[in-house]
């Protein structure tokens, strides 16, 4: 009989543990899209009366807001993609960065934005691990590029190369730093994987790679 509801115990457990994994990443995911959406449908109040949907219609109709902002954002995108719009974008650049507090904020924030969308993630050639922040630790960083110029001369013959380590959960801040090109462990893994396993603390680990395991450095 205890054998029996030990047994029943289990699976219910089982079942349950299953189901909870089930429903809370769905649930969470449901309502964290009602809040953008809602979010996206209180734009609309800033439109002047005529134009604002809900004035011609007897019910509010859910994710206008978003239809909304996406096709502003494309208008924009079609705008400044010509000559004209290109100048305009290049003279408000130029504003903004004579502003000494917004700029500080403004264009890193641009750079990193077209770093992934523009480029195509291209600023980050290829996901590396490197020994940091002491020896027998080691993180997930990008490399950016080869070290030139100054640094590198004064690096002497060795040759060095950029590498950016993101923070963890915001990979937007992070550490750059300059490494012998000799000291980074290239990895198989794609910018988007590395980026996963970045923002996730490790919970979220990119399958099916096949990989030598690190040497164990002995005290």
């Amino acid at each position: 009989m205890d054998i029996m509801i030990k047994a029943v115990k289990a699976s219910f457990k089982k079942y349950f543990i299953t189901g909870f994994l089930v429903v809370v990443p769905l649930y969470l995911t449901i309502y964290i899209f009602s809040l953008i959406v809602g979010y996206m449908d209180t734009i609309l109040k800033f439109l002047p009366k005529p134009l604002q949907p809900d004035t011609y219609l007897s019910f509010h109709i859910p994710g206008l807001g978003v239809i909304f902002t996406i096709a502003i954002i494309f208008i924009i995108g079609l705008l400044t993609t010509n000559l004209l719009g290109k100048k305009l974008v290049a003279m408000g650049d130029g504003i903004l960065a004579r502003i000494p507090f917004f700029r500080s904020i403004y264009k890193p924030i641009k750079q990193f934005m077209e770093t992934f969308f523009v480029a195509g993630y291209s600023g980050f050639r290829k996901v590396v691990l490197v020994e940091f922040p002491s020896k027998g630790m080691y993180s997930v960083g990008f490399l950016t590029g080869v070290a030139a110029g100054e640094v590198q001369a004064k690096a002497g013959m060795e040759k060095v190369v950029n590498v950016f380590l993101p923070t963890t959960p915001n990979p937007t801040t992070g550490f750059y730093i300059i490494i012998p090109e000799r000291d980074i462990i290239p990895l198989e893994m794609s910018v988007e994987d590395a980026f996963k396993l970045i923002i996730t603390g490790g919970m979220v680990s990119p399958e099916n790679i096949k990989g030598e395991r690190l040497p164990v450095q002995k005290g």
